[in-house]
Formats: structure tokens, sequence, C-alpha cells
């Protein structure tokens, strides 16, 4: 049996021994009446009173496989940091209603002149025990017990289902319910960005445009973020690392390359009134629970036509059988669409569709550089020169549209790629079009001038398959960041004997903008660097479009 050191003992006996009873126990932290809850059954709380002055001097709660030593710990808190307003103090005499832990505590306290006694019962601990039960019985559990095994086994349904691979969040789905005084969802996936995986059931439509609209006016300002949030209208899943913690969320970029095992539900409702809580109610869960069920098989049905390019107009109804529950009806007709025109809409507010019309705007540059196309690259896309290593490549190989040009030597720290950074449907059109003009054939970058104020240009070239030029970025001669830029993209290109790449990203609007991750990449397309010489085009000059009423 482990005792205290000599220098502890004597440390102790020095303390004024006062004329009290202490009571000590350890004891679960539920109560039997909870078995909704295995989260209170992971500890134990270790107890010290002071029966003579009814105080707690020492609270700790331990593992339940923590061993005798634990009690013992807490006792020398209780001790010689008592909790206010008792002082450091022995006892004259404890009482446990444990023989065990009696034997034990006589063994190790025997130098302290402290009697140890056994009694049936401790009843300033009982009635504390009894007190921290009503508390725990009196919580609400996140999920009725009667649909939580439903409601999980539906979450889990949905992640394999992956539904964000092929809806985008403002490509809404209605779920008509008409029950349990709800009319009609409005479901919006996340984690096509792989930030946030879940489904939001936007009780209105309203609601859910007003909440977008907010977050593309205010979405540098923290504070009406967190407002607008806290206004939405709506019941939601989420998902989440079942062990998180805070070095593991720096470490876990994207849920979605987690296995199941390691992905942790959760559901809960917004209100404008209520805020944010993780708790569903009888109702609630049981309109989540077929909203889900009825959004299962909706994907399943139309998996085909929902990962097409466009989003087309679908509609289904499903009979939904109820769990077993008060209701006096076995099953719920639900109807579930798709909302092209509400998704158009969307889209519009974020600035996603192309203009076309602007071309003829008056704010557009009236210029362009001769024998040259524009047309390929969305004007607000995020452009940069780097490289990927070996490891990525073949990682992208395997996870991406990929057109391979010939055998590159794997020289160097990686392939130098041009990166194209625009928004999802935006970068699907990108593709389409090289793809269409037969492929990438090479990068190059070439002269420019203007001749109007003699500013001289490192023009940014593509040339297709099929011939034509488009230009990808126009960089003045003497910005010194594009010139070291250029120095390595150079070097990296004679490392591979002439071989790079470009690389189409999505995610522009959303948290990794500027800053694609793997996850955002949708294409690769390996290509020939040329040379102006190899090019054979000269110095193309910048000339003035006239146009006409």
């Amino acid at each position: 049996m482990t005792s205290f050191n000599r220098s502890t003992s004597r440390r102790l006996k020095k303390l004024t021994q006062i004329p009290s009873v202490w009571e000590g126990d350890r004891r679960p932290l539920s109560s039997a009446q909870t078995p909704h809850s295995d989260s209170e059954e992971k500890g134990e709380c270790i107890l010290w009173v002071d029966g003579s002055q009814g105080i707690v001097r020492g609270m700790d709660v331990v593992a339940s496989q923590a061993g005798p030593e634990a009690i013992v710990r807490t006792l020398m808190r209780a001790i010689e940091h008592p909790h206010s307003p008792a002082k450091p103090a022995r006892p004259q005499r404890i009482v446990v209603r444990d023989r065990e832990i009696q034997f034990y505590l006589r063994g190790v306290l025997q130098d302290l002149d402290i009697a140890i006694d056994y009694a049936p019962e401790l009843p300033l601990i009982d009635e504390l025990f009894r007190g921290f039960a009503e508390i725990i019985d009196s919580q609400v559990p996140d999920l009725p017990p009667q649909y939580a095994q439903a409601l999980r086994e539906k979450a889990f349904t949905i992640w394999q289902a992956a539904p964000w691979e092929l809806l985008e969040e403002q490509q809404i789905v209605s779920i008509e319910i008409n029950k349990w005084d709800v009319g009609t969802l409005y479901a919006s996936v996340m984690g096509m960005l792989g930030m946030e995986y879940g489904v939001l059931l936007y009780r209105s439509e309203d609601s859910l445009k007003r909440f977008r609209a907010t977050v593309l006016r205010d979405e540098e300002s923290t504070q009406r973020l967190e407002e607008a949030f806290l206004k939405q209208d709506c019941l939601f899943l989420t998902f989440e690392h079942a062990d998180e913690t805070d070095d593991e969320e720096d470490e876990v970029e994207d849920l979605g390359e987690l296995p199941l095992s390691e992905i942790e539900p959760t559901f809960g409702n917004i209100h404008p009134l209520e805020g944010l809580r993780s708790v569903l109610y009888d109702e609630e869960a049981l309109v989540v629970l077929v909203a889900l069920e009825s959004l299962i098989r909706f994907i399943r049905d139309h998996r085909r036509q929902l990962g097409e390019d466009t989003f087309v107009a679908l509609s289904r109804r499903y009979r939904i059988p109820l769990p077993q529950s008060d209701e006096t009806t076995k099953s719920v007709s639900i109807t579930v669409s798709t909302m092209p025109l509400l998704a158009a809409e969307l889209e519009e507010m974020a600035g996603f569709e192309d203009t076309e019309d602007d071309d003829d705007e008056e704010s557009q540059d009236p210029s362009t550089f001769r024998s040259l196309r524009d047309d390929l690259i969305p004007e607000d896309s995020f452009l940069s020169l780097g490289v990927v290593s070996w490891e990525m490549l073949e990682y992208l190989r395997k996870g991406v549209q990929y057109h391979k040009a010939g055998e590159i030597p794997q020289v160097g720290e990686g392939l130098p790629v041009i990166l194209i950074q625009t928004s999802r449907p935006k970068a699907k059109t990108v593709i389409e079009n090289i793809e269409e003009a037969g492929g990438l054939e090479a990068i190059c970058f070439n002269p420019g001038a203007d001749p109007f104020d003699g500013t001289h240009y490192d023009l940014g070239l593509l040339q297709t398959e099929n011939g034509e030029l488009f230009l990808f970025g126009e960089f003045e001669d003497d910005d010194p960041i594009h010139v070291e830029a250029r120095k390595k993209w150079n070097q990296r290109c004679k490392n591979t004997n002439g071989y790079c790449g470009l690389i189409i990203a999505k995610g522009l609007t959303g948290a990794s903008r500027g800053n694609p991750q793997l996850r955002d990449m949708m294409a690769v397309f390996e290509a020939r660097s040329l040379s102006p010489k190899d090019l054979g085009i000269g110095t193309l000059q910048l000339m003035p479009q006239v146009q006409f009423e």
C-alpha cells in the first residue's frame, strides 16, 4: 500500500486539528433514472464535507477506473486547500460508507491521528447527491429518446450519400410536409467547400434569402455575421469530428477525409427569438426525421440529374413511414422538389453568373491585345504562379479531372503550375471550354506593350490544341513580385524538360478564397512551356477598340 512521505506526514500534522467529523464518499455522477445520457457515466464524483459545519471542503470528478488513491488526493486538498470559507485543518474523525475505503484510509492516514469510522449512511453527502441526481434528471436530452437512434441512423445515411458532392449551398431543395404546423422546409446542403458539412432546413424562403443577403453584404463584419446567424429560422443537422480537440482541429482540415467512425452528427434549432440550441423537442425531431428520410430518397432517385452541370427542375412524392409514437397516422406524404429559379436568384445575389451584357458598359476597359482572346478566364479570378509537389500531383491525378501531356521527369520540388481560382460554376465552364478546344497545348509568357503610355507587359497566355490563344494574366514588366515568380517558373520548367500545368479550382466565394486547398481543385491540365521565340508572335500591341452605338 502506498503511504505518505515522512515529510508530508510531518507537514500535515503541523496543521490545526479541529473537533469536526468529515464525511467522504465517491459515487457515479448519473442517476439510474437517466438512461438517455451516457456522457455522465464517464466519471465519478468524490466529495469531502465537514458534517459539523455543513460545508463542502473538497470535490473532484474522476474517471470511474481511478483507484483509491483518488479519494486520498481529494482529501489532501480538503485538508490543505479547502473550498472557501473553510480554513486548512485536520479533522478528528472521518466517516465513510465503504469498508474497503475505510481500511485503505486507515493504512494511509495512520500517522495523522485521525479516526476512520464506518457508517451505512452519510446524511449530508446523501442529500448532496440527491440534489445532483435531481439536476441531472431534469436535464432535457439532446434528442427525444424515442427518435434518437433513428435520427442518428438517418444522419449517417446522409453522410454516406454525400449530397454536398452534388449540390451547392444555393441549390435549394424544397420539402413539402404540411403537418405538425410545418408547411415547406427549404434544404440547403453545406459541404461542397469542404469546410462545414450538414443540412439546413429553413422554415421559410424569406429567412433563407435574408440570411444569405446579409452574409454577402456584411461578410467583413464578424459582429453582424453572428447577429445574422442567430436570426435564421431553421432546423439543422451538422457533422463534427467525434473526438475533436484544439490540436486535432488544426490538423484536420476536411471532415470528408475522416472515416465514418470519427464523425459525430449534431442536431438543433435556430430561431430569432430562441437563438441557437443543440436540442430537438418531440415534434421538431419528427419533422427532421421525415425531412431527412425524404431527402435521402430524393438524392438516391435523382443522383445522376443532380450531378449534372445544370440544376434542373425535379419533383417526387414519397410516403414516409412514421416511427412508433403517439401519432395516430402511420405515414406521411412528402413532396421533394428542386428550386432552380431560387438557385438562380441566389447565384445572382452572390455574383456567380457571368454578365455578358457588361461588355457594353462604359465602365469596361475599351481596349484589348490584338490577335488574342480574353474570354476563357473569368475577370474576377484569383491567379497565382507556383509549384505542386510530386506527392500532391499524384493525389490530384487520382482525385480530379486530369489531362496528361507526357512523361514528366520528377526533378526538383514539383510541377510548375498556373492556378486559377474562381466560383464552381465558372470553373466548370472554363474546364468545358478547354476540353472542347481539344485540351491545353501550352502555357507561355509573351511580351506586350501599350504604345500610348509606353508600359510594357508580361502576358500570360494559354494555347489550346486547336491553336487559339487566350489571355490569363497581364503583369507589368517591372513588378518585382512577378519578376521573382517568373524566375522560379523558368527554372522549374527547365527542371521538368518544359512541362508545366494549369490547375482550375473552385472556392473563390468561400473560406478558401485566395488560398485554395486540395479539396477545391477541380481539374489539372498538363502542358508544355513555350518561350516567346517558340510562340513566334512577337510583341503584342494594346490597341483601342472603337465602339459604335
